[in-house]
């Protein structure tokens, strides 16, 4: 058994909060780069560039890629041999987002009641999510999420009898919904299966995938490839101005579902799709 104090998860969110927001991961950058180089529309060749220059100038300057800092949230994987003293496992990570939020000069966007509102002033609380896995270490991922393409995103729960091209269409259906709303160019998580409320956790994990990794299971590597192309052609383009780069990616996570269902999540997140790992 080791002991972890979980000082450490603290100080380990506060590092990736700021980290995240001012840092894209090198799969994202390189896929943008690439988008630039064969995009055929000058203005949306123009718009890539730019998000290019925004992306350096975050890091020259060590500011935030985007004004949105997002919604803090945390994922992590503990080991069953693990042993967390010192305190509260979960105040430990809300208060890792109050100090990096607050030391990284980040924007606080979080509000104490959906309706009444009122800012909480450091970013917290965040969403957390736990899974116990093998070993003795805890693998932190914190992915800042902001909300012009959270409230682009959709569930829906189809019948069995849609099959995969149900599932394409609403997959198409939301990003027509969304065009230009969540800042094109997109990454596209993809939950399929599960329950309601799995779906969506399965959709938002599949942001956090190397968008250069396929699919480990061949269909659904092809069905990737065939909704990026699809939704490529649809012309929305870099910032809605047209063009053949409407999304970077499309990454698709699944689980075993009911009889009676097929449940279908799509979570899109804007060309600042932040991540951050590490490893304690």
């Amino acid at each position: 058994m080791r002991e972890i104090d979980v000082s450490k998860i603290k100080d380990a969110v506060s590092m990736l909060c700021i980290k995240a927001n001012k840092t894209l991961p090198c799969d994202v950058v390189n896929r943008i780069n690439k988008c630039e180089q064969t995009e055929s529309n000058p203005l949306a060749k123009s718009v890539l560039t730019d998000i290019k220059a925004n992306i350096e100038c975050a890091k020259e300057c060590d500011l935030p890629i985007c004004q949105d800092t997002g919604m803090a949230v945390v994922f992590l994987e503990i080991g069953q041999d693990v042993h967390l003293t010192g305190g509260n496992l979960t105040d430990a990570v809300n208060e890792g987002v109050r100090e990096g939020y607050i030391k990284g000069l980040l924007r606080k966007s979080v509000v104490k009641d959906p309706i009444l509102r009122g800012n909480t002033d450091d970013n917290t609380p965040a969403v957390l999510h736990t899974v116990i896995t093998d070993g003795d270490k805890v693998k932190i991922t914190v992915a800042p999420k902001g909300f012009g393409s959270e409230n682009m995103s959709s569930i829906k729960m189809l019948s069995p009898a849609d099959s995969r091209q149900g599932v394409i269409d609403a997959v198409v259906d939301t990003v027509k919904k969304a065009a230009g709303k969540p800042c094109p160019p997109i990454i596209l998580g993809i939950g399929i299966g599960g329950d309601f409320e799995q779906c969506a956790y399965l959709a938002k994990t599949a942001l956090l995938r190397d968008i250069d990794t396929k699919n480990e299971n061949e269909y659904y590597a092809e069905l990737e490839k065939e909704l990026l192309e699809i939704i490529n052609a649809l012309n929305i383009g870099p910032q809605g101005f047209g063009g053949d780069t409407t999304a970077l990616a499309v990454n698709i996570n699944t689980a075993p579902t009911h009889i009676a269902g097929l449940p279908v999540a799509v979570c899109i997140g804007c060309h600042v799709s932040r991540h951050a790992v590490t490893v304690i």
